[in-house]
Order: C-alpha cells, then structure tokens, then sequence
C-alpha cells in the first residue's frame, strides 16, 4: 500500500535546499545511479551495521528524491513500515512507481529535512544517502533525525565530501550549497556533536572511480599510478552507521 501525504504548506518555498540541475534530475532516475552508487552504498552501510539492523524496521528515507531507493531498502532491510521524506513533489511523483514495487507499506511525505513532521521516537533507522551536501540547515536536519529515531535507532549516512562536490565536474553538472561542504571528517564530528555514537568498525571511505573526479581512476586501471591508501588521498566519500544511545 502506498500512501501519499500533501505538503501542509504548498505554498511556501523549500527552505532549505538547492534544487538540482535538469542533468542532475535526470541522472539520478537511470540505473547507473540505481545500481552503481545507491546499491553499493546500501549494502556497504550494512555491512558496516555489524548486526545492528532490527528485524521488520520502521525506516526513514530522509531525501528519497525520484524513490529508487525504495525497493532497494525494502529488498534488503525489509522494513515493516517505509517512509520515503522530501521537499522535491517532482520527484516525489516519480517515487510512488518504485514505492509500489516494494510490495510493503509505503508512505510518501513531502518537507524539508530541518523539520520533519513525524513524531519523536517513530523510527527505527533513518536511511540519509547523498542528501547532505544538498541541505543549507545540515546541524537541524541532524537534530531531526536524532529526534525522530527510537532509542537504539540508526543512522545509515552515506555522503560525497567537499573534495568531490567541489570538484569541476560535479560543479559544472550539478547544484549544491558550496559553503556548507565539509570534509570527511567533518561530515562525522557533526554527527557525533548530534549525539551518535559510532566506532571504526562503523565508518569506511570508499574510493569510487566515479568519485574520482580528476581522472575517474584511469592512471591506475593504466598502470600509470599506484591506487593511494587512506591518508594519502583526500576522501571523496564516508558512509556511517551512526546509533542513538539507549538513554
């Protein structure tokens, strides 16, 4: 069962995100944006879960977009309730397609992410994929999801550093707030300042070749340079399993 809940407010504006591209729109319906970068990242975020992942969750797709996620979260959390969250109604419309593909309850909520209209402690995981560097209010959008969670409840985050977004071709396709980039390390200091915990075990620094704006990794797959290990290189990406504490 899908069900679609109306913007309390249709007329006022998203205040608190930079609208994407028509390429950018685009890129994010096809498969390689389902297959190569929201199903890695998926399964990577439980792998790094160690286990945590309750049984039937209730999730939270805060920024779901065009919906591909959907499926892919109901195929391998199989939650018990999903909410797909964003301030985007196009993209939302094309979302009810894939929500009903999940065969579990879907609902589809349009807001902004520094205020969710949910009540505290409704959820049980928070599943936020390449939605921050697009949010202006990132420390709010993070209260809200401690908030919304359930004591012991996880945040499944997966996102591009400043190093990549503001590299020259995501700047020329794309469109982001570029003064609230933050490195990978900053991405996982404001989470811990939010209240989460996590430990190593729960953060990995995929390096992607699609990440890898300067030359897509083809000076390696040439054998012109060495693959750069962890602190040689600038990270691209983090992806964190980030608990809310039991008190």
């Amino acid at each position: 069962m899908v069900t679609i809940v109306a913007d309390p407010s249709p007329e006022s504006p998203a205040k608190a995100y930079v609208p994407e591209t028509r390429f950018g729109n685009w890129f994010l319906k096809t498969y390689t944006w389902r297959h190569h970068v929201l199903r890695v990242a998926i399964e990577d975020l439980l792998r790094l879960s160690c286990g945590m992942v309750p049984s039937s969750p209730v999730i939270l797709d805060a920024g779901c977009g065009h919906g591909q996620s959907l499926p892919l979260l109901a195929r391998y959390l199989s939650p018990s309730r999903l909410i797909g969250f964003d301030c985007f109604i196009p993209g939302l419309a094309d979302a009810e397609k894939h929500a009903r593909a999940t065969g579990t309850c879907v609902e589809l909520r349009v807001g902004d992410c520094s205020e969710i209209p949910m009540s505290d402690a409704s959820c049980d995981i928070v599943f936020c994929h390449q939605t921050f560097h697009h949010l202006v209010y990132q420390e709010a959008a993070l209260a809200e999801f401690y908030r919304v969670l359930k004591p012991g409840g996880l945040l499944l985050f997966a996102e591009s550093t400043e190093a990549y977004i503001r590299s020259w071709v995501i700047r020329l396709l794309f469109r982001h707030p570029m003064h609230v980039q933050r490195s990978a390390a900053g991405y996982l200091d404001m989470i811990r300042a939010a209240g989460f915990t996590f430990a190593s075990e729960n953060v990995s620094y995929p390096y992607l070749w699609w990440s890898r704006a300067k030359d897509f990794g083809l000076l390696e797959r040439l054998k012109l340079q060495h693959r750069p290990v962890f602190g040689e290189r600038e990270e691209t990406l983090v992806n964190v399993v980030a608990r809310k504490p039991l008190v």
